[in-house]
């Protein structure tokens, strides 16, 4: 396969998972330098529900993991934080005081994906950084807005983008379309629209479906 090998990233950016996964992933190219690689950001929303101005984190989260699913949830952060120093990754989910709607998010990096892949991948780093490390609410539009900066977005053009509406029936409309192909649980890797690895999975994992996928023959 002469062109970059296609992924569809699915991912939600209040998805410890979903940061771990993309640093696996950028772990897993380093094994599979040669192949080159064109990663497309999908939307996920873990919760559609939650109203634009979000709702407090810890109440949001004694409702959601109460009973058995705390144990769930304990075990889960314990798994993260003991995986997260190897991927470069610092969570910091004592800080965290705002669960926010990631509509916005989404909106974010639909724009950014349509100007290039270096600038939806910044614009990726820095919702997970912003979120997990220093505890930012991601449905903010002045945070969101700074984060298109720094990512090489027009500040001022986003800023009133995100003052609208604008894209965010189209953007529930893909997430729809990727839970009817069959994605329920983020991140999912979706390599050539061929085949799937779902999951945080180790950078071995994904570099040989890496190298499967460039395996395939070329589609039109």
């Amino acid at each position: 396969m002469s062109r970059p090998v296609r992924i569809d990233l699915v991912a939600d950016f209040v998805c410890p998972w979903c940061w771990l996964g993309w640093r696996n992933w950028l772990a897993a190219k380093k094994l599979a330098p040669d192949i080159k690689t064109e990663v497309t950001w999908r939307p996920h929303e873990l919760d559609p529900t939650l109203p634009d101005e979000g709702a407090p984190y810890r109440d949001y989260m004694k409702v959601k993991f109460s009973g058995e699913n705390a144990e769930h949830w304990k075990a889960m952060r314990t798994h993260l934080e003991a995986a997260a120093p190897g991927a470069g990754i610092d969570f910091r989910f004592d800080r965290i005081e705002r669960r926010p709607s990631t509509v916005n998010a989404h909106r974010l990096i639909r724009w950014a994906r349509g100007q290039s892949e270096k600038k939806a991948n910044a614009v990726a780093e820095g919702l997970f950084a912003a979120f997990f490390r220093d505890a930012k609410d991601i449905g903010d539009i002045g945070i969101l807005t700074r984060i298109a900066g720094e990512a090489g977005l027009d500040p001022k053009i986003v800023g009133d983008l995100l003052a609208t509406d604008r894209d965010k029936a189209e953007v529930r409309e893909e997430a729809v379309f990727f839970h009817q192909l069959g994605v329920t649980g983020v991140p999912t890797f979706i390599f050539e629209g061929q085949f799937a690895v779902p999951g945080a999975a180790d950078p071995a994992v994904l570099a040989n479906a890496l190298r499967e996928a460039a395996a395939l023959p070329a589609r039109d």
